[in-house]
C-alpha cells in the first residue's frame, strides 16, 4: 500500500497594503521634517540682529542771555579799553538814565507788563556800565541770566490741570506723576505734601529749601491753587492767600517734558519762548501733551 506525500506550498513574496502605506507616511513624514529644518534654517541665517538697548539719555540745558535778544548771538564791543566780561562803549554809560525814565513810562502804562519790563531793564544794568572791550557776533544771547541762550524751563513751561476735574481726580493725577507740593510757611519753614490721594496727606517740614534741585512751578492762573490749599487743610496744614505754592517734578517727569516739547516742532529750546502742556487720560492713567508753543520771531 503505498502513501501520497502532501504538497509543499512555495513562498511568494511581495508587497503587502500595510507596507504601501507605512513607507508613504515614512516618506511624508521625513520630507515635512527636512522642509522644517530648511525654514527655520533660513529664518535663523537671515533674521536681522537684535538692536542694542537705548541708552537713557538726558537732556541738560544752559539757558541765559536776555529775552529780547537773538539766538546764537554773543555781545561784541569794540573798545581801546581792555577785555571785560561785562563791557560796553564808553558812550553807552550816558544812555542809562534815559533807558530807565523810558522803562519807568512803559511800566505806569501797564501794571500786567511791570514784572516782564523790569526784569529786562535789569537784566540789561546788569550787563552795562564797564568800560572795556569784548569779542562776540554783535548782539545780546537769547534768555535770561548767565548761559549759552534760552528761556530756563521753569519760566518757559505752563502746566495746565484739568479745572473741572474733581478734588480727588485733581490728587490722582499729582500722585500719578509723583508730583510733590511745597507751601512756604510764614515761619519761613517750606512744607512738603505727598500722598495727595489719602484721607491724611502725609507731610513733612524743612527749614530750608536750600538743597532742593527738583523743577518746581507755582501758580500764574486758574482755579486750581484753590485745590491746592484744599489739600493741605485735609494735612492740617493752613495756607493763606499770599502763601506761595509749590510744584516740584520729579526727574523722570521734567525729562519727559522736556522730550514732549522738542517733539512738538522739532525746535530747540532757544527758538522757543513758551510750552503749554496738559493733563490728560490715558489708559489707566495720565499723561502730558503739549497743545500749544510760542516761538521767537
Amino acid at each position: 500500500m503505498s502513501t501520497k506525500s502532501p504538497s509543499v506550498m512555495t513562498p511568494v513574496m511581495r508587497v503587502t497594503l500595510y507596507d504601501s502605506v507605512s513607507s508613504w507616511a515614512i516618506a511624508l513624514f521625513a520630507g515635512l521634517l527636512m522642509t522644517c529644518m530648511a525654514v527655520v534654517t533660513i529664518w535663523l541665517t537671515t533674521r536681522l540682529p537684535k538692536p542694542p538697548d537705548a541708552v537713557p539719555v538726558e537732556l541738560v540745558e544752559l539757558p541765559g542771555g536776555f529775552e529780547d535778544g537773538s539766538p546764537d548771538e554773543t555781545l561784541r564791543v569794540d573798545s581801546p579799553e581792555p577785555e571785560a566780561r561785562d563791557a560796553v562803549p564808553a558812550d553807552a554809560v550816558a544812555d542809562q538814565m534815559e533807558i530807565a525814565e523810558a522803562v519807568e513810562a512803559v511800566v505806569e502804562m501797564s501794571e500786567s507788563a511791570t514784572q516782564q519790563v523790569q526784569q529786562q531793564f535789569d537784566s540789561g544794568i546788569q550787563n552795562t556800565g564797564k568800560v572795556g572791550s569784548a569779542k562776540g557776533t554783535g548782539r545780546r544771547a537769547l534768555g535770561s541770566g548767565s548761559g549759552t541762550g534760552g528761556i530756563p524751563r521753569e519760566q518757559r513751561w505752563f502746566v495746565k490741570f484739568g479745572e473741572r476735574s474733581s478734588l480727588d481726580e485733581y490728587a490722582k493725577q499729582l500722585d500719578f506723576f509723583k508730583i510733590e507740593l511745597g507751601a512756604l510757611l510764614p515761619d519761613g519753614r517750606l512744607a512738603y505734601l505727598s500722598n495727595l490721594t489719602n484721607a491724611a496727606p502725609q507731610v513733612r517740614y524743612v527749614n530750608t529749601g536750600s538743597d532742593e534741585a527738583r523743577l518746581y512751578m507755582t501758580w500764574q492762573g486758574g482755579d486750581r491753587r484753590a485745590a491746592d490749599a484744599q489739600l493741605f487743610a485735609k494735612a492740617n496744614v493752613v495756607v493763606r492767600a499770599d502763601t506761595v505754592i509749590f510744584h516740584f517734578y520729579p526727574k523722570p517727569i521734567e525729562q519727559k517734558l522736556a522730550q514732549l516739547e522738542l517733539a512738538f516742532r522739532n525746535r530747540t529750546v532757544k527758538q522757543i519762548r513758551r510750552t503749554y502742556y496738559a493733563v490728560e487720560p490715558a489708559g489707566g492713567g495720565y499723561q502730558f501733551s503739549v497743545f500749544r508753543q510760542i516761538l521767537f520771531q
